[in-house]
């Protein structure tokens, strides 16, 4: 039996399941660059680079292994944009008895590859993601009869399960969770390291011309790429930053600053979420350093929880709740996305300086997009559709299974509770604590009402009174709502002019 293994755009590992039995003298690989996954909206054109030319060194590793490749590259003339197109090709010219593909990451490509059966009239195998801890099987089981999907309880079951920083029955370090450890600001002579950047070569070069000629239109731009695209890339990158970073990552996990846009972070996300590196290899490395007395907890602890915790948890919650996850929209939100989220032509330092870094880099780190864009965007009630969509836009790393939940249910608490136990609504002061961007910023984020204030003050008190009705119950929020209710009638209405004015402004 003949067996073509489709291999999907974010599962360029060797170990990936549709792979496991590959028998190299009889079985064919498809490989496909399809336009449609690059133009259905504005992608960041460092993104599609990055996609793109993951994919081709993949396609050449697994050539030079002996592996039999069919690649389908975007601007070959034959190209139909479609898979199924090129598996009944495959299926005529090449005697093709079965297709086996990986389990994909999103909801719209699982239901596309079910309908792969139909129309082609060949079996179609699809095998578990073995790229992931959890499986999506294994995760619904965990939430059936739970009224609340908190992480915390979640992550405490993957570290048992897999003895990830474990003394026995106790976590290493007494504690579960060492966040609260891990909100320093970032101190004034402290050196930061020059990020990992990786050569471009003669594959990549080609990209970039592609992308510049094919997408010249779409968001940012291709200069300085510095992404690793291939596997001992991504590995060097992984080991440069247990030995460079760790260490300072846990103190300065949730700091931003104008100094620098990579700080202490890993900038592994794009590498794991498209297979280049397996999540256990980082687990592993990390604890290994620990043990060696090389890194400190609330490094090592706030590093595996993005991984083991966050990452595992968000992918649970899309497969849980798709496809009404993308609709949902609990507070009413709809105001249109403002075009500074495109330009940074605001005089917000904090979200012009974070727009700024997406821009140039495809990336921001956690903080600036939860805290800085998506706090202003839920303060704001930004539509969750067009700010869900500018995020999978603009970064490099995002795909639908992990920033739908993220926006949604983290930054703008659309999904009523589902993800966080309340809204993550912050005015002013904690940028100005956490950074050092308020201090080069037209506005005042001393002052709280006016023409001349930060507008997250009074927009953070214009979120509370409007959503009175949805949140004041929220147990959570029982201070911030205490405060609101004592506060004299003059200053909450001069707070919601200020916001209304401030919503003008942004609407001309």
């Amino acid at each position: 039996m003949r067996n073509l293994c489709v291999i999907l755009a974010d599962q360029l590992n060797q170990e990936i399941a549709s792979l496991n039995d590959f028998d190299k003298d009889l079985d064919e690989i498809l490989i496909c660059e399809l336009n449609r996954n690059f133009s259905d909206i504005n992608h960041h054109k460092k993104k599609i680079v990055y996609q793109i030319a993951c994919m081709r060194h993949f396609g050449m590793e697994l050539d030079r292994l002996g592996f039999k490749i069919n690649y389908l590259k975007l601007d070959n003339p034959d190209n139909e944009n479609s898979y199924t197109s090129e598996i009944m090709k495959l299926i005529d010219n090449k005697g093709i008895d079965k297709v086996i593909v990986t389990e994909p990451s999103t909801y719209d490509e699982m239901e596309s590859i079910q309908h792969w059966q139909k129309t082609i009239e060949t079996d179609v195998e699809i095998r578990k993601n073995d790229l992931f801890f959890c499986g999506i099987d294994e995760f619904e089981a965990w939430a059936e009869g739970r009224k609340e999907l908190r992480l915390e309880f979640f992550y405490r079951m993957l570290r048992r399960k897999h003895n990830v920083l474990m003394n026995g029955d106790h976590p290493e370090g007494g504690a579960w969770n060492f966040d609260k450890k891990n909100r320093k600001p970032i101190a004034k002579k402290i050196s930061i390291p020059k990020t990992y950047t990786c050569i471009i070569d003669k594959e990549t070069r080609d990209v970039i011309n592609l992308v510049n000629r094919e997408f010249s239109d779409h968001f940012g731009s291709t200069d300085n790429f510095v992404f690793a695209v291939t596997r001992d890339d991504a590995l060097e990158a992984l080991n440069r930053f247990i030995e460079e970073r760790l260490v300072n990552f846990g103190d300065y996990q949730d700091a931003m600053t104008s100094r620098d846009p990579w700080l202490f972070h890993s900038h592994l996300s794009m590498y794991l979420n498209n297979g280049l590196l397996q999540p256990e290899e980082c687990i592993e490395l990390a604890e290994k350093v620990f043990y060696e007395s090389k890194a400190p907890i609330n490094s090592v602890e706030g590093f595996i929880r993005q991984i083991l915790g966050w990452r595992e948890y968000v992918r649970g919650v899309y497969w849980l709740k798709m496809p009404d996850y993308r609709d949902l929209n609990e507070l009413a939100a709809e105001v249109p996305l403002p075009s500074f989220y495109w330009d940074a032509k605001t005089k917000m330092n904090c979200l012009k300086i974070s727009i700024e870094n997406t821009r140039d880099n495809a990336y921001a780190h956690h903080i600036q997009r939860l805290m800085v864009l998506g706090n202003f965007a839920l303060l704001a009630g930004i539509r969750p559709g067009e700010l869900n969509e500018w995020f999978l836009s603009v970064y490099a790393d995002a795909y639908e299974w992990v920033e739908l939940p993220n926006v949604s249910g983290m930054a703008l608490f659309a999904d009523g509770g589902i993800m966080a136990s309340k809204p993550y609504a912050s005015s002013g002061a904690y940028i100005n604590r956490m950074s050092d961007y308020c201090k080069d910023c037209r506005f005042d984020v001393k002052e709280k009402i006016g023409i001349e204030a930060c507008p997250f003050n009074y927009l953070y008190w214009n979120f509370l009174d409007k959503n009175r009705e949805r949140l004041s119950s929220n147990p959570r929020l029982g201070l911030a709502y205490r405060n609101l209710n004592n506060m004299p009638d003059a200053q909450l209405d001069s707070i919601n002019e200020s916001a209304l004015n401030f919503f003008k402004s942004i609407e001309s």
